[in-house]
């Protein structure tokens, strides 16, 4: 009777996660399909959207080029001494460029946005969420979601494909001067491999990625800033929710633009 009783409470806390995960996949996506009815209506929010583009892009320049740097060196010596072992070391230009243009160039991109950028937005918005500034601008006929939510969600979209392809960019600088002045790589063998072997498909891969994971994490980040209540502690945790969801959803949706973008590029 208690295992009966123990696995019946097991199983209604396992359905209350599942239909709680289901009813907020639900709030989250109506949230962010309000997104394209607002985007084209006027007034045109120019200024909050360039303060938006200088705090999400300008402000994560250093970050992102710092990461892509290591990134593309650490990749070059993990690369070389495997390739080494079968004496194809001179691949290791494509397949670092590679790389990092498909998977971890957006990723590691959209990681970083998720943590830095996509806490501001749940932190900025949730503060005035409990200090009724968001009423205040619902009260004087603004809406708040076009005011606050939609400059945050084109910023953050156009912001990512820009900083991953400087992630990529500084990646491949890296893993050219690790490959060339470390590894004693050819540098006209690393150059000629690179121009064989990579293709525009493989940074459009990656673009097309950072778009989704720009829009997602902009959507999730506003999402948990309007959803705060309960003073300061909501703030904390609606800030934690949306780098941890954002950070989650980058994952997830890798993999399945992944396997679609393989059979149509």
């Amino acid at each position: 009777m208690n295992v009966a009783n123990l696995g019946r409470r097991y199983t209604e806390k396992l359905g209350a996660v599942i239909i709680n995960a289901i009813d907020g996949l639900g709030s989250v996506s109506y949230f962010g399909s309000k997104f394209f009815y607002w985007f084209m209506k006027p007034p045109f929010r120019l200024k909050l959207f360039m303060e938006q583009m200088y705090f999400i892009g300008n402000k994560s320049l250093f970050i992102i080029c710092l990461s892509g740097a290591f990134t593309g060196m650490v990749m070059a010596y993990q690369v070389y001494f495997g390739f080494k072992l079968i004496s194809v070391d001179s691949l290791v230009g494509p397949v670092v460029s590679i790389t990092l243009a498909r998977e971890l160039g957006p990723v590691l991109t959209g990681l970083i946005v998720a943590g830095r950028a996509g806490a501001a937005m749940a932190a900025q918005i949730g503060t005035m969420k409990v200090t009724e500034q968001v009423d205040a601008l619902e009260v004087m006929g603004i809406d708040s979601f076009q005011y606050l939510a939609v400059p945050r969600i084109i910023a953050g979209t156009l912001s990512l494909p820009m900083l991953s392809s400087l992630f990529c960019l500084v990646g491949n600088v890296g893993s050219f001067i690790v490959g060339t002045r470390a590894l004693m790589i050819d540098e006209a063998v690393y150059l000629s491999k690179l121009g064989e072997f990579m293709f525009m498909e493989d940074m459009t891969q990656g673009v097309i990625k950072a778009f989704v994971f720009g829009f997602v994490v902009a959507v999730i980040g506003t999402y948990f800033g309007f959803s705060v209540s309960k003073g300061a502690e909501g703030v904390g945790r609606g800030t934690n929710l949306a780098v941890v969801w954002g950070m989650i959803s980058v994952l997830i949706l890798d993999y399945f633009l992944t396997s679609f973008l393989v059979h149509i590029l």
